[in-house]
């Protein structure tokens, strides 16, 4: 059953990383670069200080940079236990595809996925209420992470998994924030 869905994984990779153009090269290789992004994070904090006030838009910036510390080293860990080779680093599929990055490290679950799509839910989370078209945040992840089969450096099933792992982090994360702030301002009240 594994082999069987990794041979698909294989498959599907090879199939969507052939729908590369070369003209195109360039393009996916600033979108898979995280610098590229940076007035995006800029903007999201941006948002998040005009909408509350200074102390709890301090507390949501540091709750963001906790699950960005976590969400890198649970990656880290899992790439490292997984150990599954990258596509361009796999000696049966590698000739045969287009590679525009050569990372050597390991492509279990992708810190791509998992970074952007925590980083995107978690502010999509505590901004909703304040705006509509919040959803729009996930064209971010969604182009990031298609980039990374564009560039030759991740099968689908590293990605699905990191977008997975990525979203559920950012829940909890939200989840925590709103108990421990909560927390907080009871104590605060019953205190005044």
């Amino acid at each position: 059953m594994l082999e069987k869905l990794l041979e698909w994984d294989r498959d599907v990779f090879v199939y969507l990383n052939g729908l590369g153009v070369d003209r195109y090269d360039g393009f996916w290789s600033a979108i898979t670069d995280i610098k590229t992004w940076t007035p995006l994070f800029i903007f999201f904090f941006i948002l998040m200080f005009l909408k509350y006030d200074k102390k709890e838009a301090f507390l949501k910036t540091i709750t963001v940079l906790l699950l960005v510390l976590f969400i890198t080293t649970v990656t880290d860990l899992t790439k490292e236990t997984v150990a599954r080779l990258r596509p361009n680093n796999d000696e049966a599929i590698n000739t045969i595809i287009r590679i525009l990055r050569k990372p050597s490290d390991y492509s279990f679950f992708s810190g791509h996925a998992s970074s952007s799509f925590s980083i995107t839910t978690l502010v999509f989370l505590f901004l909703r209420k304040f705006y509509n078209w919040t959803i729009l945040f996930y064209i971010w992840p969604i182009l990031f992470c298609f980039s990374r089969i564009f560039v030759g450096v991740h099968f689908p099933i590293d990605i699905l998994v990191g977008a997975l792992v990525g979203t559920f982090s950012a829940w909890l994360f939200y989840r925590v924030h709103n108990i421990l702030l909560n927390a907080a301002q009871r104590k605060a009240v019953s205190n005044g």
